[in-house]
């Protein structure tokens, strides 16, 4: 059995959202991978591979092939139907990145992530908008399966593309083992200084985009301000669309000295920067999962997160969850109980945010992913 993956969502330096999604899915089915020889995968690229992808194996290949532009809609159809014609193609292909080919000749199923763009389509610039709409569509009415990355994003899909609940796997993602990593204080220090952050902080990690609620947060933070004067606010993540209210209103709101905004962090440094917060807070309007909450959790750092799609199912039992997350005091209100949560009932919440996140790992994902892949291929 041939698999074929599209690895380009993965094949990305600086990974956040899809991209850690893609890379990390890629790893574990890779592990998958080294001891069921009975299957054969070929990861198509359209850029040269990234050495952090995962290795060379007698039963795992890549094939890298341009040019880039109008790859996925035309470049790469093609190169599956000329491999059809010579007997070479794969049983089935697979596309974590939301997008699957435009036309294919073998079965394809795609990964989807979340349809934010449809429930808030003023968030969105007009060209991605529409791609995103266009490209979604043909890819879930398209495709042989697909997979959702939460049961809220199944649900989504469901309702807003009528698609036969059947033709949908929740495969939820999981936390990484690297997180798990302690070093040294000196670490931290040596970061402090750097991003020029003093203690007691909260910390939002995520890309700035205008569902993350990032405005209402500061807000908030004003609010918490006059219980914890001391109190600062964290905001880990790139810049990504429509985010110049957010620095506008830091200025008006004379926040500047109060909120440290870090751009993009490496993995080691946002799991220090987790690890020494008071509290994760993320009153997003919408989420198709949130991988960062569970890496809060691992790290015993209590968890705030709003009440909407699939943060429950993320959070469980182990998050304290705003009801209203477009009130700022709502927010103000639940952030300022967690910040006083006495000794134990921290260790508590520490407790089942530990046991919440290990519920997730790569490995279950990738063998539901695997187990998906292999049935179609059969049929």
């Amino acid at each position: 059995m041939i698999i074929g993956i599209d690895g380009n969502e993965a094949n990305v330096q600086n990974r956040v959202g899809s991209n850690v999604y893609a890379y990390e899915l890629l790893s574990a089915l890779h592990e998958l991978i080294r001891v069921d020889k009975t299957k054969q995968v070929r990861v198509y690229l359209k850029q040269d591979r990234q050495t952090t992808l995962p290795g060379i194996l007698t039963n795992w290949d890549y094939k890298t092939f341009g040019p880039s532009l109008a790859w996925t809609q035309w470049r790469l159809p093609l190169e599956l139907t000329l491999e059809k014609l010579s007997g070479k193609a794969p049983d089935i292909y697979f596309s974590p990145g939301h997008y699957s080919p435009r036309f294919s000749s073998v079965p394809t199923v795609v990964t989807i992530m979340d349809l934010a763009y449809l429930m808030f389509p003023d968030d969105f610039r007009g060209s991605d908008l529409r791609q995103l709409k266009a490209w979604t569509r043909r890819s879930v009415k398209k495709a042989s399966h697909i997979l959702a990355i939460s049961q809220s994003t199944k649900d989504d899909i469901v309702k807003h593309y009528r698609i036969n609940p059947e033709k949908i796997t929740v495969t939820y993602p999981g936390l990484s083992l690297k997180v798990s990593k302690k070093p040294g204080d000196n670490s931290f220090k040596n970061l402090q200084a750097y991003l020029g952050i003093t203690r007691p902080y909260l910390i939002y990690v995520g890309t700035l985009q205008p569902r993350k609620n990032i405005s209402a947060l500061l807000d908030s933070f004003t609010i918490l301000k006059k219980q914890f004067p001391k109190l600062k606010l964290v905001i880990v993540g790139k810049k990504g669309w429509l985010y110049d209210e957010i620095f506008t209103k830091v200025k008006n709101l004379k926040l500047r000295s109060e909120v440290i905004f870090t751009g993009y962090v490496s993995n080691f440094e946002k799991y220090e920067l987790l690890r020494h917060a008071q509290a994760f807070i993320l009153p997003s309007l919408y989420e198709g999962f949130g991988l960062p909450v569970l890496e809060a959790m691992a790290l015993d750092v209590p968890v705030i997160v709003s009440r909407v799609s699939s943060l429950p199912e993320v959070g469980g039992e182990a998050a304290f969850y705003i009801d209203d997350p477009k009130s700022a005091q709502n927010i103000a209100q639940v952030t300022s109980s967690v910040l006083q949560l006495s000794v134990n009932r921290l260790k508590e919440i520490q407790a089942k945010g530990r046991a919440q996140a290990l519920k997730f790992t790569w490995q279950d994902c990738a063998q539901k992913t695997l187990t998906v892949l292999e049935h179609l291929a059969r049929k």
